[in-house]
């Protein structure tokens, strides 16, 4: 029986695409910085990095839906940070970002790492964007290059 799992290791020639929210910057910059160190520090090269900006989360699956029709990436590192306020725009930002990020990995076969944060506050924005529990900017990236690898494989 044949065995599948991906590694750190980026398919030889592969691209990855960086699409990022500018809203809240102070923590999508610190994301993003952890995204791209990450795939420098596993082997993609800078050249082999595209960053694209977006306005906010909401936006987010759009462009990856645009970048998957061009098939020119391995894999998307979607970063974003949605903080709870007093309405439910935060519902509805968050859990439509999240559906259209997976409906594109789904539609296109191609990995989109959800490195969007949904938090309840700044602090814990913070904490996941180089604070005390990392930076999910780049646990998203290795996702994707874990999931690219595999998708490499794949038959």
């Amino acid at each position: 029986m044949p065995r599948y799992e991906g590694d750190l290791r980026a398919p030889e020639g592969a691209r990855f695409a960086i699409l990022a929210s500018r809203w809240n910057p102070r923590i999508t910059e610190a994301l993003v910085d952890g995204a791209r160190r990450a795939l420098l520090d596993n082997g993609v090269v800078e050249d082999a990095i595209d960053v694209i900006r977006v306005p906010g989360a909401w936006e987010l699956p759009v462009v990856a839906a645009r970048l998957a029709a061009a098939s020119g990436h391995a894999a998307i590192v979607a970063l974003g940070c949605v903080v709870r306020g007093d309405t439910r725009h935060y519902e509805q930002v968050a859990d439509g970002c999240a559906e259209g990020l997976m409906r594109v990995s789904l539609d296109y076969g191609l990995p989109v790492a959800n490195g969007v944060l949904a938090t309840d506050n700044f602090e814990d924005a913070e904490a996941r964007a180089g604070g005390t529990h990392g930076n999910k900017g780049e646990e998203a990236a290795l996702v994707a290059i874990e999931m690219a690898n595999l998708m490499e494989q794949m038959p």
